[in-house]
Order: structure tokens, then C-alpha cells, then sequence
């Protein structure tokens, strides 16, 4: 019989289960449809970071603020959402997974709501606020519940679906920017942003009717026979279901920290070796994907286009829908090779890709500024695009979701919520950062050497992934402090 032997090692350090599942297990419909809902939630934050792109173009010239107004208007959000992230690693373990989407939902509605209907700066900057802490929210349970609900053989490929449906919100928001470009100055950038109301009133009623709590959470309070329920509909087999239960269970019993308390200093003041090993490599995740500048790639394009010689906002806006497509379209590819190749080979081949692509964009921008704003060639404008469309394929085939499928599977069950809270707090820091002085930055020092910059990071991102990130391809949840001891053991062994 053509089967694999599939090993899963309980946290309390019995000898390992094995028990046999086919080679390609068949994917499992419950577990993908629940996963799916959940990350649906993702669809506000690429909402509304790209329709912000082409909103930012209307509110400027309608509203009359400056370049360093415009760069607080849309980088502020991410510093809002990391109110939403880190306080919802609490609330979810109070009151659940299922819950906290309910609510991350809500408050991005009312944040639309009034965004739209902003009648000044300051208006709009509240409702910016109120979107931002239903951004974090999202931006935190999304893959938490994702890893929780699904079995190992496609752990990978469910956790995905987060980033993809980032993507599709991106997308969205571009063809949103698009469509209403045509509309007046004083109507388009509101509608763009009413129309963000739209997807979070439907993910609520998917969530409501037909999503069960995170087998986890049920049995962190006690509700194990609903656990078993969901773990019966989520498993590849029976067994599997009967061996997930028991090494959650085993986890739980493991705990002293009821609820949440202590975590934090688990996690940051007295973490033991392997916790911090897992701290750093979550955060580090996080960091680099941030840092190496995407977000800003993304928010800015049509000024980077209309530095390449695009003029014209219909086509500026029109060229950063098929940055939409392309993140997409890689976004998916990559769903289907996680589970096969593995995370270490996707990262490594994206930050190579990354790079080579920062490289092309700044020494073509580079060459632009040498030639003068008169001399632009169609060779040039041509090898920007593609350099940008390089990037985003290369950090949707690996960076984009890796980072939130290994840093919501890595930490152990007692510190998942609040771990994957501050791994998502950083990269929305990281994130506010940047948005908010790219325009300043590619003042100081030129927009080829903000790329070069950039490129520099991805550099050090590549050797951060190589020797600091283990492969946790088809592992369980349960031996993730495991797979990390082995590395601190061996690296113990080498300085030994």
C-alpha cells in the first residue's frame, strides 16, 4: 500500500504516535470552508491598504493638506491596528476565535462608515482610528484560528489563505480606485472608502451561521467535548482527530497560566531558550517583511509610475491593478507549494527575487534621475514595471505568506495568542513607519536610493531566514518547542 508514516509527538514527551494517513491525503472540506471564513477577515486590511493608493490622490487635491499630512493620513493606520493586535490576543482568549472576528468585523464596518462620510482632516483621521483597531484584530486572528482548525497534512496550505485574501482585498481596493476615478473629486475617494463597508457585513454573517470555535480555545476552557466535535470534522482520519485531542489536552494540563496571565513575561521578561528562540524568530519574520519596504511599494506605485513616465491618474491607478493581479495571481501559486516544498526553500527563493528586483527598480529610477524628467525612455518606463511586477510576484510567492503561516504555527498553545499579537504588532509598527516618511526619505536621499535601501535589507532578511528559521513543514503544533530545542541544542553543540 502506497501510505507515509506520519509522526506526531505529544508536548509532554511520551514516545511519538504514528499512525498511517494516505501519501496525499484529500483536503478537507470542513476545515477548508472554516478557514476560508476566517480569513476572509484579511480582506479589510488589503482593502484598505490599497485603496488608500488611489484615495490619497483625491483627498489631497479635495481636502487641501500637504505631503507630510497625506504620509500621517495613511501610514497612521498601521500604528491604530496595533492597538487592535495586541489587544486582541487577550480577547481572544477571553471570549474565543469566533468572537473576536465578529467583533474585528464590526468595528472595521464603523471605521468605513465614517471614513466615508469624513467631511475634514480630522474626521477622516478619526475614522481612520476606528478602521485601524478592526484592522489589527483581523490582521491577528486570521491565521490563529487558521492553524488551530487545521490538520497538519495542509496546515500550510490553509494558513495561506490570510495573505491570499489580503491580496484579494488589495486587488479590490485597486480596481475600487479604478472604477471611481471617474467620479468627482469631492465623491470618488469617499465612495472608495464606503464601498470598504461592504465585505465585513458579509464575513459576518459567514462567521455567525456556519464557523465553529478554535478546537484549542474549547479546550483551554474545559469544553472538550465540543473540541472533539470539531476536531472529528477537521481531522484527515479518526485517529488523527483522537491524537490532536489528547496533545491538546496534554499542552493544557501543562499550563499554569490561566487565561492569558503571565504569558507576557513568559514571553518577554523570563522567556526559557527555546521561547526566545521562537520570540526572536516571529518577530524577525515580521520585521523584514516589513522592512524591506512593500508597503510602500504598494501605497506609493503611482508616484513611482509617474516617476517612470506614466502620467495621467486613470493610468497610474490602471497600472496598479495589475500589481493586484500579479500579487494574486503568485499568492496562489505559492498555497500550493507550501505543504510540498516547504517554508525555508519559498522564503529563500523570495528574498532572492526580492532583491534582484529592488536592484533593477532603483538602477533603472537611478538612470531616470541621471538622464533628467525630459529624457524618459519607453525602455526605462518598461523595466520599472517590470521590475515592480518582479516584486511583487517574488514577495507573494514566499515572504508575504510565510510570515503569517510560521508565525502563527511556531508558538506553543499557552503563548500563541499573545505571541502571534507581537508578531503582528511589529510588522504594523514596522509597517507605520515607513508609510509615514517614504515621501520624506525618497526626498533625502533620492526614490532610487530608498530602493537600494531596501534591497539592502532584503539582503540581511536572506541570511536571517537561512540560518535562523527552521523547516516546520508537516510538523504539529504540539512539537514546535521541540523542533526548536533541537536547534538551540545544536547550536549549543557548535559553540561547545
Amino acid at each position: 500500500m502506497d501510505s507515509e508514516k506520519i509522526m506526531l509527538e505529544s508536548s509532554s514527551g511520551n514516545r511519538p504516535a504514528i499512525i498511517e494517513a494516505p501519501k496525499k491525503p484529500a483536503k478537507n472540506s470542513y476545515a477548508l470552508i472554516c478557514s476560508l471564513l476566517a480569513s476572509m477577515t484579511s480582506v479589510v486590511l488589503g482593502y484598505d491598504l490599497a485603496v488608500m493608493t488611489g484615495a490619497a490622490l483625491f483627498i489631497q487635491d479635495d481636502l487641501k493638506i500637504s505631503d507630510t499630512e497625506l504620509e500621517i493620513l495613511a501610514g497612521i493606520i498601521s500604528f491604530y491596528s496595533l492597538i487592535g493586535s495586541l489587544a486582541a490576543g487577550r480577547t481572544s482568549d477571553w471570549i474565543g476565535r469566533r468572537y473576536t472576528m465578529l467583533m474585528a468585523t464590526t468595528i472595521f464596518f464603523t471605521g468605513s462608515i465614517l471614513m466615508g462620510f469624513a467631511t475634514n482632516y480630522a474626521f477622516l483621521m478619526c475614522g481612520r482610528f476606528v478602521a485601524g483597531i478592526g484592522v489589527g484584530y483581523a490582521l491577528m486572528i486570521a491565521p490563529v484560528y487558521t492553524a488551530e482548525i487545521s490538520p497538519a497534512s495542509a496546515r500550510g496550505f490553509l494558513a495561506t489563505f490570510p495573505e491570499i485574501f489580503i491580496n484579494v482585498g488589495v486587488l479590490s481596493g485597486y480596481i475600487s480606485n479604478f472604477a471611481f476615478s471617474g467620479l468627482p473629486e469631492h465623491i470618488s475617494w469617499r465612495v472608495m472608502f464606503l464601498v470598504g463597508a461592504i465585505p465585513p457585513i458579509l464575513i459576518f454573517a459567514g462567521v455567525l451561521i456556519v464557523m465553529p470555535e478554535s478546537p484549542r480555545w474549547l479546550v483551554m476552557q474545559g469544553r472538550l467535548e465540543e473540541a472533539a466535535a470539531v476536531l472529528a470534522k477537521t481531522s484527515d482520519s479518526p485517529e488523527e482527530a483522537a491524537l490532536r485531542l489528547e496533545e491538546i489536552k496534554s499542552a493544557a494540563a501543562d499550563e499554569e497560566h490561566g487565561h492569558g496571565k503571565g504569558v507576557w513575561r513568559e514571553l518577554l521578561l523570563r522567556p526559557t531558550p527555546v521561547v526566545r528562540r521562537i520570540v526572536i524568530a516571529a518577530v524577525g519574520i515580521h520585521f523584514f517583511q516589513q522592512a524591506s519596504g512593500m508597503d510602500t511599494v504598494g501605497l506609493y506605485s503611482p508616484r513611482i509610475f509617474e516617476k517612470a513616465g506614466i502620467t495621467g491618474r486613470q493610468k497610474k491607478l490602471g497600472a496598479s491593478v495589475a500589481i493586484g493581479f500579479v500579487k494574486t495571481l503568485f499568492i496562489l501559486v505559492a498555497t500550493f507549494f507550501l505543504d510540498r516544498v516547504g517554508r525555508r526553500p519559498l522564503l529563500l527563493i523570495s528574498a532572492g527575487g526580492m532583491i534582484l528586483s529592488f536592484l533593477a527598480l532603483a538602477s533603472t529610477l537611478l538612470a531616470i534621475d541621471r538622464r533628467g524628467e525630459g529624457e524618459k525612455s519607453k525602455a526605462a518606463l518598461g523595466v520599472s514595471i517590470a521590475a515592480v511586477l518582479s516584486l511583487m510576484a517574488s514577495f507573494s510567492i514566499g515572504l508575504g505568506p510565510i510570515t503569517w503561516v510560521y508565525s502563527s504555527e511556531i508558538f506553543p498553545l499557552r503563548l500563541r495568542a499573545q505571541g502571534v499579537s507581537l508578531g503582528a504588532g511589529t510588522n504594523r509598527v514596522i509597517s507605520g513607519v515607513l508609510t509615514m516618511s517614504f515621501i520624506s526619505l525618497y526626498k533625502a536621499i533620492s526614490i532610487s536610493g530608498a530602493f537600494f535601501l531596501d534591497a539592502g535589507i532584503a539582503v540581511i532578511g536572506w541570511f536571517f531566514f537561512y540560518f535562523f528559521l527552521p523547516e516546520t513543514k508537516g510538523r504539529s503544533l504540539e512539537e514546535m518547542e521541540k523542533l526548536f530545542g533541537k536547534k538551540e541544542k545544536q547550536e549549543g553543540k557548535v559553540e561547545a
